[in-house]
């Protein structure tokens, strides 16, 4: 029998260092110098700051969210409020709330920055009067997951409807494929880690028997563990939206080589620079896996390291941050990040909420 308590814990530590991260990640975003990073910053970032003068986000405070954050509690505002995904109340969210701040540039909207996937969805819908559903672009970045994870926490007892949901809210504003196909795959991690499981070399097994079940919509190349083929089998074994499951089978490695003694990354910070400072997905999901994997018991250290890393810092910590508070729990997250963080007892409640409906009444 779960012990839903520890879920809703865990599942209320997710939300919670999503917006950490992101809060963390406001002031030093998107320093590709990394010796710049540490002139203004100093050598080592421990909390919250503002941003520089001229640079992103330029106007806000420290502690304060960016517009991920903004997308991410209405999010989780339409899942408490609609008690399950609901995409024409999501849809009539972003078209109500966020597209009438914005108007097609970078430096607009909450957080005094948009990104590429949300802009080209609002020219779409507001300019071009597109219907929802003929909106999604080609952008190769994060911006799905950094919604989709309160989907994740959600439905992380029931993986087949969260695969659904979060595939259907990520082509509103991303089509690509492996995109989606990646965004499914993380939420399927943060499920298992709500779940009770670890990020550790074992968990793509886990994943890959939800394929076998037909409750990950991925196919099936091979047999158990990985097996080839035999003769007379079919084409592939199982037949799902995604063309591949290897989106499911990358985080073990990336768990395992955070733990393999002849693998060392220092600092941990260093992370950023193996797998890539910039946007893309691909970049940013193997150095989040690693860190949480990492840093399992410890949330700080983990947030802190994505956060140190530059380049697109902030989504690093989101993704870190979710996924290790999803391991943490609520109450492993030290308090002084809830001390600093604008909105926090408005913020928790929401998370707190969300948690409550992950589980059965």
């Amino acid at each position: 029998m779960p012990d839903f308590a520890d879920i809703k814990d865990r599942a209320a530590g997710a939300i919670m260092g999503a917006f950490i991260g992101d809060a963390l990640g406001l002031g030093p975003h998107w320093y590709y110098d990394l010796d710049q990073l540490h002139k203004d910053y100093g050598t080592w970032i421990d909390g919250y700051t503002d941003p520089m003068p001229g640079r992103y986000h330029d106007g806000l405070k420290a502690g304060q969210l960016s517009q991920a954050g903004f997308i991410l509690a209405m999010m989780v505002r339409s899942l408490i409020d609609r008690e399950e995904y609901d995409e024409a109340d999501f849809c009539r969210r972003l078209d109500q709330e966020l597209f009438p701040l914005l108007d097609g540039t970078p430096v607009k909207g909450p957080g005094n920055y948009t990104s590429q996937s949300i802009r080209d969805a609002w020219r779409k819908r507001v300019e071009q009067n597109l219907p929802w559903g003929q909106t999604g672009g080609h952008a190769d970045t994060t911006e799905a997951i950094e919604r989709t994870l309160a989907i994740a926490v959600r439905y992380a007892l029931e993986p087949g409807r969260m695969a659904a949901a979060i595939a259907e809210n990520t082509v509103l504003t991303q089509v690509d494929d492996t995109v989606v196909s990646m965004t499914v795959a993380f939420g399927a991690v943060l499920g298992q880690l709500v779940q009770g499981n670890r990020l550790d070399s074992g968990i793509s097994d886990k994943l890959m028997s939800l394929v076998k079940t037909g409750e990950l919509p991925f196919h099936a190349i091979t047999r158990q563990n990985l097996q080839p083929p035999q003769p007379g089998d079919p084409d592939p074994p199982r037949v799902g939206r995604f063309a591949s499951p290897d989106a499911l089978l990358s985080p073990s490695y990336m768990a395992a080589a955070a733990f393999d003694p002849d693998i060392r990354i220092e600092p941990a910070w260093k992370v950023s620079i193996v797998y890539g400072l910039p946007c893309a997905i691909y970049h940013q999901l193997p150095a989040a896996y690693y860190l949480a994997a990492r840093f399992y018991n410890d949330f700080q250290s983990a947030v802190l390291h994505a956060v140190n890393g530059g380049g697109q810092n902030q989504v690093r910590a989101i993704l870190t941050g979710t996924l290790a508070g999803a391991q943490t729990g609520l109450s492993g997250i030290p308090k002084r990040f809830f001390d600093g963080l604008e909105n926090a007892d408005e913020l928790l409640g929401l998370a707190r909420k969300l948690a409550a409906q992950a589980v059965p009444n």
